[in-house]
């Protein structure tokens, strides 16, 4: 991707309109107005159609070839078999952005449309030519005075960037912001997204600085790794809101197991885009409240939040609103009482929402909210305002505003009315402080703010460190898989299932096969009694369907008539299914235990996809489920439990004792191991996982098969950690070192490590002096996104926890990727043995393997034991003319 493509798209020098016409009415000419409407200078725009000479006054010329100069932007309405050719001749002529306004290709479903998509991509890789569209609204930059659109507005100028699949719903957007003077940096209609989508306008907005926040319409991803790439690079930046539209269950497919009947569609898009860190919303009104929120509210710290208001029936209203959207009603301190005790009548109320009183005048107003903003048990103020015929609700709002200027917490107000409110409210958009119609609605919005920062800290969070040092027979667990494949199965039978498990260290109760029902009676006996007798079919997944279970059988004459039964229900109940024998394992005591279920699915769009919930046979009926992205770390792991209800009890209630919950979590994480390692996984189930304070055991699993690759890393929606980069380098001093990449985990090592460091180390690597790194900056240097960028990073040898980093080589690519810049960080202590240039050897080696064609970056000139390393290695050194200080370095890789 080209860099000045995307930004052409919304700051082009020269303009084409490609299908101008002077028919009033037709897309044609309503572009051409709209360009010049918006701003573009008549002698930077022109217009091709081989009817015309001029349209609105226009230069129009016959052929793309004919125009004098190369557009920077090209915008096409012509018929859509033009437009394969069209866009060939753009390429010739040196244009890189093409907007395709015009419909009648995939969209339709039929096999020309989809063709002439086809051939249109084709003629635009050719020339590194990007494309929106086609069958879409086009392009506003409000802040660049561009509307290369049929847009019926041309919104103000602001600080919101808007992206939408619909055209429709775009417009709808503009009508709706433009009536409440919500302004915009830029909005784009992706339309069917042929080229062009959500990863690249993520990227471009999120580096924009004229964007503070970014909304989302969506009806659906087309690739998801992409999209999850850069959403989560974009969600550090600023906010990111999404309006997600599909959320029926009509959407879910059927599926064999209790997992794939567990996860709908929309509850995948949900664990995404918790994953990535966006807000999500259910509706356009909300769309614009939580926008509005996140780009003109202070930020909050927690979610405690005061009420003041003149009405008391309004502040319960309020109340309401807040602890149903899962807030908290701050509790005001004794200080604050006995200061608000001074200052209001007899007949306050006493408590959070603080009650003022109908009569309540600015000045009331004025010192109960400044003293209510000085509780530090408060972390934001909703401020409503009744109208009475005492007191001015205008006045109100005056003094309000004058106070919230003086102070940075976070304010809220809602003067509720309409014929009174209007004046108040234009009163509080002239002076930046947010206002809304309902208490409803700012409590609505206050809730924004408080997921955005939960949403913010958890996509910052350290996980810990893992204390065990898992180790995991892949080769065994693989074999299984490939033999069942080979035998043209797709359901690994019970034994099969666990013995995968095994493999990957989930413990499982010890389970035996019994082809008769006298050999059955044989194992329980050398079992001890009770055991658990179950029918092993490979045409039956769920056995309790055909009452194909018999528990807590305590003799050999009970087993042996469990297995008559089993076999006589089956037969009559499944005529068709093959009975290969009986499964017998020891029946495991459910004192003090949980049922879980845990699970792996492939989804259409996300790949594969991790379940967490309540299990046992009323798993479907009791609906207690979270699903995760794989890879899982500790931390995300934590997360995925504590979002069902059946956490509080794992955590242990009235004589129930706690499970142990790091034997919980360690078994997801193997799970997701699994998943990246067996990239013919297509579906598992555990069910249950029995969970208890002495850990966890599974008594009953289910996998599927597939042929087609469904899981591995190449499938997964987010890149896992590369473990084939890790390796053991011993030095010619005799010290051995371990390379690997960088993990979230490193993040207390890495601040270890710059405390270690000399002021000139930190000075050579960030240009000035970075007295502290705090969580933040870590957090951006070791949870890093594989996709994007790579950190190998030099550690003692070993899994030790409390491992030592010594050095750091990362390089992350530009948004084209082709290119990538690089830096070097080597600590004093393990100077002078070569670190630096082995290093830079392993991420050149690495740029290369990802086709990468060149590494660049920058030195300080005084650097010369780092000049000296690049040139070693095979970099060009050359003087930067605007920074004498500094120079550049660059290796071409692509020779």
């Amino acid at each position: 991707m080209s860099t000045d493509s995307i930004s052409h798209f919304f700051s082009p020098q020269k303009i084409v309109v490609v299908g101008a016409s002077r028919r009033e009415g037709s897309l044609g000419q309503i572009i051409i107005k709209n360009l010049l409407a918006g701003g573009v200078a008549a002698a930077n725009l022109s217009a091709v159609n081989p009817k015309y000479d001029k349209v609105l006054d226009t230069p129009c010329f016959s052929t793309v070839a004919g125009l004098p100069a190369v557009p920077d932007l090209a915008v096409i309405v012509s018929p859509a078999k033009t437009i394969p050719n069209l866009i060939g001749e753009l390429g010739i002529k040196g244009t890189k952005s093409v907007i395709v306004i015009s419909a009648g290709f995939s969209e339709g479903g039929s096999q020309q449309g989809g063709q002439l998509e086809a051939e249109m991509l084709s003629e635009a890789q050719k020339y590194s030519m990007r494309i929106i569209g086609p069958n879409c609204l086009g392009v506003l930059s409000p802040i660049n005075g561009l509307n290369a659109s049929f847009s019926h507005l041309m919104p103000p100028k602001g600080k919101i960037g808007v992206i939408s699949q619909s055209g429709a719903m775009l417009t709808s957007i503009i009508d709706w912001a433009c009536g409440r003077g919500i302004g915009f940096s830029h909005l784009v209609s992706l339309g069917d997204m042929s080229d062009v989508g959500f990863p690249e306008m993520l990227d471009f907005m999120s580096a924009d600085p004229n964007t503070n926040a970014i909304l989302i319409y969506m009806e659906s991803i087309h690739n998801a790794r992409r999209f999850i790439s850069a959403a989560r690079a974009a969600s550090r930046t600023k906010p990111v809101v999404v309006l997600k539209v599909g959320r029926s269950p009509e959407g879910r497919k059927a599926a064999a197991s209790h997992t794939g009947a567990l996860a709908g569609s929309d509850d995948v898009y949900e664990a995404a885009f918790n994953r990535c860190g966006l807000l999500r919303v259910d509706g356009m009104r909300e769309l614009f409240y939580a926008a509005a929120s996140l780009t003109a509210i202070k930020p909050v710290k927690a979610d405690k939040l005061a009420i003041l208001t003149n009405g008391g029936g309004m502040g319960v209203l309020a109340t309401d609103a807040l602890i149903a959207e899962g807030g908290t009603l701050a509790t005001l301190s004794a200080e604050t009482l006995q200061k608000l005790d001074e200052k209001l009548p007899a007949s306050w109320s006493q408590g959070n929402p603080v009650d003022i009183i109908g009569d309540a005048g600015p000045d009331r107003y004025s010192e109960a909210l400044k003293i209510v903003q000085a509780d530090k048990g408060v972390d934001a103020v909703l401020v409503l305002n009744c109208p009475t015929a005492v007191a001015s609700s205008l006045e109100a709002a005056e003094a309000i505003s004058t106070v919230a200027k003086k102070s940075d917490q976070c304010l809220l107000a809602s003067w509720v009315g309409s014929a009174t409110a209007e004046k108040s409210r234009s009163l509080f958009a002239e002076r930046g402080i947010p206002s809304y119609a309902t208490p409803e609605a700012a409590v609505n919005s206050f809730m924004h703010l408080v997921r955005y920062k939960r949403n913010q800290d958890i996509l910052m969070e350290t996980p810990p460190a893992l204390t065990a040092d898992l180790a995991f027979d892949s080769d065994k667990a693989w074999g299984i898989v490939a033999k069942v494949i080979s035998e043209g199965r797709e359901w690994l039978n019970e034994l099969e299932a666990k013995a995968v498990l095994d493999a990957y260290g989930i413990p499982t109760v010890k389970t035996h096969l019994a082809k008769s029902p006298e050999e059955a009676s044989a194992f329980a006996e050398a079992l001890g009694f009770p055991v658990v007798l179950k029918l092993f079919s490979p045409d039956i997944l769920h056995k309790s369907d055909v009452r194909g279970v018999a528990l807590n059988l305590r003799s050999s004459e009970a087993v042996q008539q469990a297995a008559l039964d089993i076999e006589q229900t089956v037969r009559e109940m499944r005529p068709d299914a093959r009975i290969e024998g009986f499964t017998v394992q020891k029946m495991v005591s459910s004192k003090g235990t949980h049922e879980l279920i845990l699970g792996v699915l492939n989804d259409q769009t996300f790949g594969p996809i991790l379940l967490f919930g309540q299990g046992g046979t009323a798993v479907e009926i009791l609906d207690d489920k979270a699903l995760a992205l794989p890879p899982l770390n500790l931390k995300l792991a934590k997360d995925m439990v504590s979002r069902t209800k059946v956490y509080q009890l794992l955590k242990g209630y009235r004589d129930q004792e706690a499970i142990d919950m790091d034997a919980l979590l360690l078994t997801l994480i193997k799970l997701s191991q699994m998943v990246v390692d067996l990239d013919h996984l297509a579906e598992l189930d555990i069910n249950p996982l029995l969970v208890s304070k002495e850990g966890v055991i599974v008594l009953d699993a289910r996998i599927k098969a597939s042929i087609k690759k469904t899981a591995g890393a190449d499938q997964l929606a987010i890149h896992p950690y590369p473990q084939k980069y890790e390796e053991l380098v011993r030095l010619k001093s005799g010290q051995t070192f371990k390379i690997r990449p960088v993990r979230p985990e490193d993040e207390p090592a890495l601040i270890e490590n710059f405390e270690k460091m000399t002021q000139e180390e930190i000075r050579f690597r960030f240009f000035h002096i970075v007295k502290k790194m705090d969580h933040l900056m870590a957090a951006r240097f070791t949870q890093i996104d594989y996709d994007r960028e790579m950190a190998l990073v030099v550690t003692d040898p070993g899994n030790d926890p409390e491992w030592n980093l010594y050095a750091v080589v990362r390089l992350i690519r530009d948004p084209s990727g082709n290119g990538a810049e690089f830096s070097l960080i080597v600590n004093h202590i393990v100077g002078g043995q070569g670190l630096g240039s082995l290093l830079m050897r392993r991420i050149i080696s690495y740029a290369k393997a990802q086709g990468i064609e060149e590494i660049y970056g920058e030195v300080l000139a005084e650097n010369s034991v780092m000049i000296s390393l690049c040139k070693r290695v095979g970099f060009s050194v050359h003087k930067k003319l605007n920074d004498p200080g500094v120079v550049g370095v660059s290796l071409k890789l692509s020779a």
